[in-house]
């Protein structure tokens, strides 16, 4: 299984899609729940991430190409 900080937003929202079907089914034993409730709370977290570094991106262009701040909170590289 491929590391959640190496995948692309894409691949962790299918992936937390598919976890979110298997835990629905209720066809997974109660162990195995656990664990797929932990992967799908990094899966969840690491889009989250993706999302807001999207967001930092778009609003680094907005600012670039008008020149006025956007209205949003400005981006703090690290």
């Amino acid at each position: 299984m491929k590391d959640v900080s190496e995948m692309s937003f894409e691949e962790a929202l299918r992936a937390l899609e598919q976890v979110v079907g298997q835990l629905e089914s209720g066809q997974v034993d109660l162990e195995k729940s656990i664990d797929l409730y932990d992967h799908g709370a990094k899966l969840k977290k690491h889009c989250e991430a993706k999302l807001a570094q999207a967001q930092a991106r778009i609003e680094q262009i907005t600012l670039a190409e008008t020149g006025e701040p956007n209205g949003t909170a400005p981006f703090d590289a690290k």
